[in-house]
Order: C-alpha cells, then structure tokens, then sequence
C-alpha cells in the first residue's frame, strides 16, 4: 500500500468514526475492503479510473451479493469522502456495482430525545454562574440541529461567520465556490453568546490551541452531553444530529429539494438543485417549520458575567 492511500484511508476512517459514529465493526471491516482494494490497484486507490474500479469490482463476481454490497459500500464511501474533502476532483465510484440490499434504517433522534439534550444546556445555561463551555456547547447544537451543518463546515466556521441581522452564512467550499446555509434565530442567538467568550483576535468561531476544535473532539463534547441526557451516547453524534435536523424539518412539511439544498450535498446534482432555491424561502422555513422556531433562547440578564 502506497503511503498515499494509507494516509487517506486513515483520514477517512477517522471521519467515519469522529463524524458519524460508525461502529466499530464496521471500521475494521472498511478497512480491510480499502486496505485489499489498494493491493489489488497497487497501491494507487486513491487515484484509481472508473475503468480500475470495474476491474476491481470484477474480482467480486463470486462473492455473496451482501459482501460486494459491503466493499461496494467501503469504496463508494471512501471516494465521496476525497471527493468532498478536496483531494480528488471528480467521484469515480458510479462504476461501481450496486447489488439489490435492504438498507438499515439510519440512526435517527426522535424530537423527544432533541429536547433532552436541550433541556440539560438550558439547565447548565440557568445556573448561577454557566462557564464558558456552555454557552459553546449551546452554539455547536443550535448550529448542528438548527441549520444542518457537517461537522466539518461547523468546526472550521470563521469568528465572522454568523453574523446577528444576517439569517444565513455563507460557506466556501471545493474550488473556492460560495453557497449559503440558512441560520436559525434561535442559533444566531446562540451564537451571539458564545462570541463573548471567543477573543477577537481569533481566526474561528470555535478556536483551539491548534486553530479550532477536531471533529473528534466535536463528537466528544456530543458523547458527553448525550451522557448527561441519560441517552445512549452510541445514539448520538454530529451526524445524527444533522440527520435528525433533515428528518424533523421534512416532518414539519419542508420540500425535498429545498431541504437537500440546505445539507448542502457535494454533488452536482445537488448543487444544481440549490442554484434555484430561493434562499429566503429556505431561512423562512427554518425559522417557520423547524421544531425549535417557536421556542426561545435559554439567556441570562445582561451585564451578568458567567465566570464570576
């Protein structure tokens, strides 16, 4: 295996495993699949033609549908996750085969369980004196669940990014190309809070010794607060939450494609589909069918300060 495609391999099972839960079992079993499927290429998966995948693919022929299903899976995976990340530019696993399988149903929160979590930042939120971190814990939920952001966008957003009299933020993503995101009253608000504890001088919204917080640490601070919630933390995760954030909102009678819009899928298609959403439209029905619309932000009396 090339030092490449380990490398990124790496990366992407880190993302799996920070970003969406992904159980262990199933990492080890990616692995493995990407890990021969580099073999077989020499060494250069990361790079591979669609005409090396059918090849690869080829090799399968005698194997049970729900194993190729599974290598199917790995690669397409892989190549989504270096397509969206920017080392590749285009996403050659359509050559892939796609055998007939029944889907596991994602993990998904019910509005109940959403609330829970709510209702311990809203209490840490009402204590005589909240730290710092609670009111960063509150803006990261409010931006997961109330606007949908991958963990990825959220952890990388700018100090500037949310700005109050502005109901979106825009993101930069592959080849410098700008979309933008709708932005809940209710996580502007979060927000605002949160920048009174971010120094000025700082790059990003949620800033670290390294530059700004790790997914991994984003899927911690999640685990944790699960936890508290008396939830199963193996439920919970940025993902889910932003799975459950497309799930509610089309509960609540958003459109479809204004909702894929608003994820903010890498593909073109999806891309395509946003270009002709009227964005007012789409922070109109955060703010309108969203679960948390009609609720307000948990705040303490101006002028209080948290860490006295």
């Amino acid at each position: 295996m090339s030092l490449v495609d380990r490398d990124l391999i790496g990366r992407f099972l880190e993302m799996l495993a920070a970003e969406q839960g992904v159980a262990k079992n199933t990492l080890l079993a990616y692995q493995s699949d990407l890990m021969s499927a580099s073999g077989h290429l020499h060494g250069k998966l990361t790079a591979a033609e669609p005409d090396a995948l059918v090849a690869l693919a080829g090799q399968w022929r005698d194997l049970a549908n729900s194993s190729v299903a599974r290598k199917a899976s790995a690669l397409r995976r892989f190549f989504a996750f270096l397509h969206e990340e920017g080392f590749r530019a285009d996403n050659p696993s359509t050559a892939l085969p796609k055998p007939a399988q029944t889907r596991p149903l994602p993990k998904i929160l019910d509005k109940d369980e959403v609330d829970t979590l709510f209702a311990v930042i809203e209490a840490k939120l009402l204590q005589a004196h909240p730290i710092a971190n609670d009111y960063r814990l509150s803006a990261l939920i409010e931006l997961l669940y109330g606007s949908g952001l991958r963990a990825t966008e959220l952890v990388a957003l700018p100090r500037n990014a949310v700005v109050s009299d502005r109901p979106f933020i825009i993101i930069k993503g592959k080849g410098d190309k700008e979309r933008l995101i709708p932005i809940s009253n209710r996580a502007r608000q979060a927000v605002s809070a949160w920048l009174d504890f971010v120094p000025e001088k700082s790059r990003f919204l949620f800033p670290s010794r390294e530059g700004h917080i790790s997914r991994i640490r984003l899927f911690q601070i999640i685990k944790d607060l699960a936890a508290h919630a008396g939830l199963d933390p193996a439920k919970v995760s940025p993902h889910v939450l932003r799975h459950a954030f497309a799930t509610h909102l089309l509960a609540g009678g958003a459109n479809l494609r204004a909702l894929q819009s608003m994820l903010g899928h890498a593909d073109s298609a999806t891309t395509q589909i946003y270009t002709h959403v009227d964005s007012s439209k789409l922070v109109e029905l955060v703010n309108r069918r969203h679960p948390l619309a009609t609720r307000t932000l948990t705040r303490r009396a101006s002028g209080s300060n948290p860490l006295a």
